[in-house]
């Protein structure tokens, strides 16, 4: 026997030892991946009718999420959960500092809404829930904020006829200051109205936007926003009453 043929076989015996061994140290060398943070979203929306036509814009956790212009909505933002504050910010001076709670996977919407000093704004908080139990169905909630309105108010569709006008209510007892419940209607193309407590017409939703003009195609599966805001009877047009509408979904 050759003295190769006797150390032979304990050599190639070490080597898978030898690899293992190195196998293991390349796993402990990789790093672990950093999970995402948890986070929830956030909607902003100016709705701020005593400074208009101011573009606001809003920050989370001293990060710029949002710029917009009165009556416009953002899409949801990513805010970290826990508790953030919200700054809401006119040009270069601060109009409203304010915490809110955000919880993970949830959504909401920030409202900065009219105060009564030119330099601040009001904050409004809201859950938004963008279940639709019915798909057949169109769901809307209605944000009161005017000012110089017959309350409550109620959003409307006002058909005209040779017998005079037909009204269907789709969300009614809407008082200063609160949010409806969110509510199903049957979706369709519609010229909608926010009807004060006397029934007078004080705006037209119409296109959507505020301008009152043109009809709107709400979808089924859809949630919708509605804001009311602004003064009634302001001489100011840009701050006279006007309702402006977001999709949720």
């Amino acid at each position: 026997m050759s003295l190769f043929s006797i150390f032979r076989r304990p050599l190639l015996l070490a080597v898978p030892v030898v690899a293992l061994a190195f196998g293991g140290c390349s796993k402990k060398d990789e790093p672990t991946p950093t999970p995402a943070p948890d986070q929830g979203k956030v909607a902003f929306v100016n709705a701020a009718a005593h400074i208009a036509p101011v573009t606001l814009k809003f920050l989370a956790d001293n990060s710029e999420k949002a710029s917009q212009a009165y009556g416009t909505t953002s899409g949801y933002q990513n805010v970290l959960i826990g508790s953030r504050p919200i700054q809401v910010m006119a040009g270069s001076q601060s109009a409203l500092t304010q915490s809110v709670t955000i919880e993970k996977d949830k959504n909401y919407t920030f409202i900065a809404t009219p105060a009564t000093s030119s330099s601040a704004v009001g904050g409004l908080f809201l859950t938004d829930d963008l279940s639709v139990p019915n798909p057949a169905k169109a769901r809307i909630r209605v944000v009161h904020l005017g000012q110089n309105v017959s309350s409550p108010i109620k959003l409307s569709q006002v058909t005209s006829t040779a017998n005079g006008p037909v009204v269907v209510d789709i969300v009614t007892n809407v008082a200063s200051n609160t949010v409806s419940a969110i509510t199903d209607f049957n979706p369709g193309t519609y010229n909608l109205s926010i009807l004060d407590n006397a029934g007078v017409s004080r705006a037209e939703v119409g296109s959507g936007n505020g301008a009152g003009t043109g009809t709107k195609t709400y979808e089924a599966g859809k949630v919708y926003t509605l804001i009311v805001s602004g003064t009634a009877g302001s001489l100011n047009s840009e701050q006279s009453l006007k309702a402006f509408l977001s999709q949720n979904n």
